[in-house]
Order: C-alpha cells, then sequence, then structure tokens
C-alpha cells in the first residue's frame, strides 16, 4: 500500500513539474541542503510555534474509533486535483504548499500520534475523472482515505456531492460556489466567501472606483456556463439591483467556446465603464485583450480564478492588466502581509522547497491544511476519528487562518456562516518576477489594497441559501 501511494506521489510530482511549466490558462522541487546554522533556526522557530499550536489544540482522547483511512500509523487523506488540465499551474502549487504542510506537522508529532499522507490523484478537471477518482479514494477498505482536503472545481464538486453526504466523507473542494454553505451539504465544507458574496463586494468597489474617477458607472457582465460562472455572474447582478447600477451588457453564460466575437463587439459597443468577469483565464486573455485593443476604456475585476498572474503577466496584455484590471480574492497574498501565518508559510515553504518559485497559490494549500490539522485533532479529541465522526468534528471548530484569511467556523443558518470578506489587489506588471524562493527576493505583480473588505451591500444582505 505505502508503495503504491509511492507511486502515486512520484507520477503526480512529474506532472506537476511539467504544468509549472507553462499553461495556456490558468512539483514538487527537490530539496537542497541549507546550512547547519538555518536549519537549527528553522527547526527551533517551528517547534516553538508547533508547540504554542499545540497548547491550544483539543487533547486526543485515549481510545479513538476508527473505520477508513486511519491505521495506528497513519491517516489517509485524499486529494482530487486539476494537476494536468486548465488550473494545472494553479492547483500544482496549491498541492505542494498543502504536502509542505503535512511535511511540518508529522515532523512535530503528527496527529494522535499518526503522520498525515495524502493520496493525490489527477482529474484533469473532467468530471467524469473526478467522479472516477472520488470512487477510488471513498472505497471501503484499506485503500480508501479518511477524508478529501483538495477537490477542485465546481462541477466535479458538484457531481460527487451527494455521494460524499451519502458516504460520510469530508471534503473540501477548491471552489467558492454559494451551493457550499447550505445545510443539505453538510459533508461540503467550503471555505471563506462564496463566488456570488465576492461579486456582490468586488462590484460595489469597482463602482466606488468609477465614481472616484468622475465616471458613470456603467456595468457590463460576463461568465462561463456552468456553475462557477452562473454563482459568479448572479452575484454581480445583485449588486447592481441594491446599488442602482445600470447593466449595460449582460453576457451570462456567452463565453463558451473558442469564439467570443459576438461577446467582444457586445462589450465594446455595450459603453461600460466597469466589467465584472467570471471565466478562464485563457477566456480572460481574449475577451479583455481584444475588447480593450479595440477601444474599450473601462475597469475590469472578476471572480478570482479568473485571472492568473502566472499565465498572464509575462504575455503582452501585462501593461493593459496594470492599466485596467483590479483582482478579487479570497485570502492574502505572498508579499505585502506579516502575519503570523504567512510566516510559518514562507519559512516552512522556502526551507522545505527552496528552489519552488514564489507563488500566492501556496496559500490556498496552507489555508487547506490549516482547516484539516483543526478539523482531526477536534475528531481526535471527541475519540472518534471515523469518516461521520470528522464531518461532526467540523461542525465544531472554528478555524483560526493566523491572519491569511478571515477565521472561519463551517455549520448553522446559511446568513449567520457567510463569510462576508473579500480581498482586492491592484495589478503592477512591474512587480512581477518569479524569484525561487530561496532569493528571498521577487513577487507576483498582486498588490493588496483592500484586506478583509465588506461592502455595504454584502454587510447586511440576506441571501437565504445559495444564489443558484
Amino acid at each position: 500500500m505505502k508503495l503504491k501511494r509511492l507511486l502515486a506521489l512520484l507520477m503526480v510530482f512529474g506532472m506537476i513539474a511539467a504544468a509549472c511549466g507553462g499553461s495556456d490558462d490558468d512539483g514538487a522541487a527537490e530539496e537542497t541542503d541549507t546550512s547547519a546554522e538555518e536549519s537549527s533556526s528553522e527547526e527551533e522557530s517551528t517547534e516553538e510555534a508547533m508547540e504554542e499550536d499545540a497548547d491550544e489544540a483539543p487533547e486526543a482522547a485515549a481510545e479513538i474509533t476508527t473505520d477508513f483511512g486511519v491505521t495506528e500509523d497513519e491517516i489517509l487523506i485524499g486529494i482530487n486535483g486539476d494537476l494536468s488540465g486548465p488550473f494545472a499551474a494553479l492547483v500544482s502549487e496549491i498541492v505542494e504548499a498543502q504536502v509542505v504542510y503535512w511535511e511540518m506537522v508529522n515532523d512535530n508529532g503528527g496527529i494522535a500520534g499518526r503522520n498525515v499522507v495524502p493520496v493525490i490523484l489527477d482529474s484533469g478537471y473532467a468530471t467524469d475523472k473526478g467522479i472516477e477518482n472520488y470512487e477510488e479514494l471513498a472505497q471501503e477498505s484499506e485503500e480508501g482515505v479518511l477524508m478529501i482536503s483538495e477537490n477542485t472545481g465546481s462541477p466535479i464538486t458538484a457531481a460527487i456531492a451527494e455521494d460524499a453526504n451519502d458516504d460520510n466523507i469530508l471534503v473540501i473542494p477548491l471552489s467558492w460556489a454559494s451551493l457550499w454553505p447550505a445545510e443539505e451539504n453538510s459533508a461540503i465544507l467550503g471555505k471563506q466567501t462564496t463566488y456570488c458574496a465576492e461579486s456582490v463586494n468586488g462590484v460595489e468597489w469597482l463602482m466606488n472606483k468609477v465614481e472616484a474617477d468622475g465616471k458613470e458607472a456603467k456595468l457590463a457582465i460576463i461568465s462561463r456556463p456552468g456553475e462557477y460562472g452562473e454563482d459568479g455572474h448572479v452575484g454581480a447582478q445583485i449588486a447592481a439591483e441594491e446599488l442602482g447600477i445600470e447593466i449595460v451588457y449582460n453576457g451570462k453564460g456567452e463565453v463558451a467556446g473558442d469564439d467570443r466575437t459576438a461577446v467582444i463587439s457586445q462589450l465594446v459597443d455595450s459603453g461600460a465603464t466597469m466589467v465584472w468577469a467570471t471565466v478562464t483565464p485563457g477566456e480572460l486573455a481574449d475577451v479583455f485583450g481584444q475588447a480593450v485593443s479595440q477601444g474599450l476604456e473601462a475597469d475590469w475585476s472578476g471572480n478570482a480564478p479568473s485571472f492568473s498572474y502566472p499565465a498572464l503577466l509575462p504575455t503582452d496584455l501585462a501593461p493593459l492588466f496594470d492599466q485596467y484590471y483590479w483582482q478579487s480574492g479570497y485570502n492574502t497574498v505572498w508579499k505585502g502581509n506579516d502575519s503570523e501565518g504567512m510566516n510559518e508559510l514562507v519559512t516552512e515553504m522556502t526551507a522545505r522547497r527552496p528552489d519552488a518559485v514564489l507563488s500566492d497559490s501556496y496559500i490556498t494549500g496552507w489555508i487547506e491544511g490549516l482547516m484539516v490539522q483543526a478539523i482531526l485533532e477536534q475528531a481526535a479529541a471527541n475519540g472518534d476519528m471515523t469518516r461521520e465522526g470528522v464531518v461532526n468534528a467540523a461542525q465544531q471548530v472554528t478555524v483560526d487562518f493566523k491572519g491569511l484569511a478571515p477565521n472561519q467556523e463551517f455549520f448553522g443558518d446559511y446568513d449567520e456562516i457567510l463569510v462576508r470578506e473579500s480581498y482586492i489587489f491592484d495589478i503592477d506588471a512591474t512587480q512581477f518576477d518569479l524569484q525561487p524562493l530561496s532569493s528571498g527576493t521577487g513577487g507576483s505583480g498582486v498588490i493588496p489594497i483592500e484586506e478583509g473588505y465588506t461592502g455595504t451591500v454584502l454587510a447586511d444582505y440576506q441571501f437565504g441559501g445559495p444564489c443558484i
């Protein structure tokens, strides 16, 4: 079993390295020796931090009930990630950060005396493959995992949600769809705000920016089909209605296929002064680049996965993104944050993956690690580390993200537990410089403007449930 997992990890890291080499849309690097003095200092720092965390963590019960994915020595957690599809460059770095997170935890005693072992499968962002991976991870045998700590994409998460609820397998999706905080999805643990709520905040911020520049707010909305596109689009419509913004082009679900000529033409002719997008990075590059080059002068923003600095800032479009695009997001970025969580992340990633390049995506993997650790420690304290026990433990925790994102609890009334804070960033192409972590230099070009931003609409808005 261990050999099978090791071979799977080696294959995945090979795909990760290929994915990081380049992607039109949106690996484990080899470790190198550091000096004995640096290693000792980093180990002492980590040990001190882990000791502080241990003081706050629930104490493990003497007797722990288990079923699948837990042995006397190991806890298996699944990762059903897009490592070869349109989001491979992003997801590979998220997965790598989570692997490093568990290296850190395991080096400091693991959880309930057990090492946490990721079992990594590649979905390629294909729903049928994602379902197949889920079935492999969820099997009721020694090969099955306790929970899934990363499941890439709204379509795949929606496809497995009912089975996950029935199987009592906790799933953390790499998706911010407004579906996940709903009580009927008790096994799907959405993190941070939703696409819908993010759009409400983002459109209000963009309106204030446009009006401060002396222009009238005229909104164009573009989106791709599916849960992601529809969710972000509905949020933008809610903001427009609540703020009295005229929607001059409503391109709901129209960014589909390879021919976007009609969308671009209607955008240019709309007279929009602001554009909200819920698309992929490749789709954004095409629509944004052509619309701006054809004379559309508007401020742009969109749901976080729409913009990818590794894919878009090395291109000829970089100066245009610098001038017209404002990034929305769910958590902080690598540069410009001096929180406890960021210092821990930077220290551990630099020490364990010195040759890896700087990436804001590592933060998402670290956040997933913090979530899983808090939940597993609670389950151990409850004496129930079965799959159902882990789902129950998630209802009891408030996860401290240590300044990387707003702290969060996960179960209760939809509008009470909804995270209402999002993040706004400037794009500065001159700051785009992806250096190895060991250099201590470089940047993503994504610069914090508003961290923990909540607009006047979202502050009190009652959704009553998912937007879609």
